[in-house]
């Protein structure tokens, strides 16, 4: 992606869960649940904007009284940004982390969290 000073600029994050498994969405029906959820790190010359998640399904599962908000298959995560004023040119990188919660039909597992690099070009 890339962008001059002051424009913003949008990224698509490509996520795939494994067929029989889900993962909550960003506001999980339960307070108990992990969500899905996306933070920076190190951004570098942009500034961070708002952050948009796929809407979630509502899916009832043996493990869950009630049904819970998921994800499955494939998705995308959309990151915004807007290049900072005082931005030099040239190439960088946003770093964050992807934090979610696996569950298949049955169980959840134990949370994790994945690193997420993004390149830009400052024009």
């Amino acid at each position: 992606m890339a962008g001059k000073r002051g424009a913003a600029l949008q990224s698509k994050i490509p996520c795939s869960v494994q067929a029989g498994y889900h993962v909550n969405g960003n506001s999980p029906a339960e307070d108990y649940l992990i969500p899905l959820k996306l933070t920076w790190t190190s951004t570098g010359s942009l500034e961070p904007g708002p952050v948009v998640y796929p809407a979630p399904k509502m899916e009832k599962y043996e493990f869950a009284e009630k049904p819970l908000s998921v994800l499955t298959g494939r998705f995308e995560i959309v990151a915004n940004f807007k290049v900072a004023a005082h931005a030099p040119a040239g190439p960088g990188i946003a770093a964050g982390k992807l934090k979610y919660q696996a569950c298949s039909d049955r169980a959840c597992y134990p949370p994790k969290t994945i690193d997420i690099a993004i390149s830009y070009q400052v024009e």
